[in-house]
């Protein structure tokens, strides 16, 4: 039976997936109501990322001399203030600053969030128990942004974060009852505890985190644009789609948490971003075909989650001493990966390259991040 503590980490996840992953599916809905272009749109999505970038080191820092729960709790407030003013900014430019600042706490809950999970762990179940809260998140892909996406379709996108910003309430109202007073585990000064930056591990796992995960992005900041102007589908279907992907996300980040704790973490990541490689290519090829474009989006997203809990008990192993800040860092390092992914993705298509031709881009940086899991393993096992 899982464990309520793990239960309240999971809804954090899940507040924080949907606003992350909704402005994707309310894309072309967005753009429309500024009146700006798909591409532009995007900006909002590399805002999020750049306030994860910002917020994860930043406010780690900020409270490392205090008790998880409590720096739990905190950053769950700060999400619902700053999603809050998301839905009420009137103009372009403050809505961009609403969108950075609510991606500020992301990165920092999931830090504080992953060392949680797994000191409440069974030892030896770490990873699994890391995916438990990760499966928040892919809940939110799964339930959340489909529906999130469907009222913003019929009512608003404005109502949809409205509905997010009030799952951070009833977050902060679990934590507060299901999560225990846990020792924090920051060594150290502030100083010692960035030492982590220093070492060679911290830089190669960030560049792989980075490069890796934005061939992720790549492929599903367009995804609306994808399935209407490539799939032919019509908008109506994109909930669907949606769901299929926050199914197989669901069931990948298990998969993953299974993988790290059986084979090992570093070994997971390569097979993850390999896979995720060669499936982008499938759906470059297969993407006009219709029922191979419901087919892949449940594929695809199934393995691009198999790489969350591999990633984030490499940083922890690598960073003893400074496991929350490197956690952090892992998150920050996923969102740089949000902002490539939606950047250089969005490149080709403004090019007029067509809606698939960020696929290529996204088979380029996994590669890459298979490529570096690998040097980063065979480095690591001569060291030993």
């Amino acid at each position: 039976m899982v464990k309520k503590s793990l239960l309240a980490l999971a809804m954090g996840g899940l507040a924080i997936g949907m606003t992350e992953f909704s402005m994707m599916g309310v894309l072309e809905d967005f753009a429309k109501d500024l009146n700006i272009s798909i591409p532009t749109a995007g900006n909002f999505i590399s805002m999020y990322a750049m306030g994860v970038m910002v917020g994860a080191p930043t406010l780690i820092m900020a409270t490392s001399k205090y008790s998880p729960k409590k720096v739990l709790i905190f950053f769950m407030l700060l999400f619902t203030i700053f999603n809050s003013l998301f839905v009420i900014a009137p103009s372009y430019n403050t809505l961009l600053i609403a969108r950075f600042m609510s991606g500020l706490p992301h990165g920092a809950f999931f830090g504080v969030g992953s060392v949680v999970a797994a000191q409440l762990a069974t030892k030896g179940k770490e990873a699994q128990a890391i995916s438990i809260m990760f499966a928040g998140l892919t809940f939110a892909n799964l339930v959340g942004v489909p529906l999130g996406t469907k009222l913003g379709q019929v009512f608003s996108w404005r109502l949809t974060f409205g509905i997010i910003a009030s799952l951070g309430l009833i977050t902060m109202l679990a934590i507060s009852l299901w999560v225990p007073n846990l020792k924090n585990t920051n060594k150290g000064s502030l100083v010692e505890q960035l030492s982590f930056f220093k070492k060679w591990e911290a830089w190669v796992l960030i560049v792989m985190i980075s490069i890796g995960t934005s061939g992720l992005f790549a492929w599903i900041s367009y995804i609306s644009p994808l399935m209407t102007n490539v799939a032919d589908l019509p908008k109506t279907k994109i909930p669907i789609i949606m769901t299929l992907i926050g199914l197989g996300m669901f069931v990948g980040n298990f998969i993953g948490g299974k993988l790290a704790d059986t084979m090992s973490p570093n070994k997971a990541a390569i097979i993850s971003f390999a896979s995720m490689a060669i499936c982008l290519v499938i759906v470059y090829f297969t993407s006009h075909i219709q029922i191979m474009a419901y087919i892949m989006s449940f594929i695809t997203g199934l393995i691009a989650f198999t790489i969350g809990s591999p990633i984030q008990m490499m940083l922890i192993n690598n960073g003893k001493g400074s496991e929350t800040l490197a956690a952090a860092a892992g998150q920050a390092s996923f969102n740089i990966g949000n902002a490539l992914g939606a950047f250089l993705g969005g490149i080709p298509i403004a090019m007029g390259l067509g809606f698939n031709s960020q696929l290529w881009v996204g088979f380029i940086m996994a590669s890459v991040g298979s490529i570096i899991a690998a040097i980063f393993l065979q480095l690591k096992s001569k060291r030993v």
